[in-house]
């Protein structure tokens, strides 16, 4: 079964981390895996120069592990290779039933957008299809769905529903299964 993505998008500073570490806290209280994938157009740096890892990376290896008995990270250098797309970023994480992406935006994945007109930015949703929702500050009349941006469970219950995952957590948040095929958030599907 495809897992069930969405974008979270919206200009810097809008707020953007802040509402998915809040509903992080709200999904892991309903008992759901969620993963999180963030593209940066900067190059990574996530190895203290020196180290032993970024030695192993520095003199050849394809890809460096690096544990401990509390987290793993992978390192890989792209050496010239195109960027992965996002199925492929996907396909190397654990199993979720849900992955919020911040990024990615040539990819077609359902988005809700975070915007607060008092910072003065134009939005996306005008223009852009893959949103689907705005969580914004102030109540916006925009044709399309307005989440309040302070209530994180509003907006993950929207996510839910959006992804047909609502039927995946109970009232008391004891899991429930998702019906097969049901957890598809591409533009296309949420469009009727």
């Amino acid at each position: 079964m495809q897992p069930a993505i969405i974008g979270i998008a919206g200009t810097s500073g809008s707020g953007k981390t802040t509402l998915i570490t809040a509903m992080l806290a709200w999904f892991r209280q309903q008992g759901l895996t969620v993963n999180v994938i963030k593209h940066s157009h900067h190059p990574l740096e996530l190895e203290p120069p020196g180290k032993d890892s970024a030695r192993f990376r520095q003199a050849g290896a394809g890809e460096v592990l690096v544990a401990s008995p509390f987290r793993f990270a992978i390192v890989h250098d792209l050496n010239g290779a195109p960027e992965p797309t996002l199925r492929e970023q996907v396909a190397r994480l654990a199993p979720a039933d849900l992955t919020l992406v911040e990024g990615f935006r040539s990819e077609a994945i359902a988005r809700i957008e975070v915007y607060r007109p008092a910072h003065g930015r134009a939005p996306y949703y005008p223009r852009d299809a893959s949103i689907v929702a705005v969580a914004s500050d102030v109540p916006l009349d925009i044709g399309m769905p307005c989440l309040p941006l302070d209530q994180a469970a509003q907006v993950a219950r929207f996510i839910l529903r959006l992804c047909g995952l609502d039927g995946a957590v109970a009232p008391r948040g004891e899991r429930l299964a998702a019906s097969p095929g049901s957890a598809r958030c591409e533009p296309s599907a949420i469009a009727s």
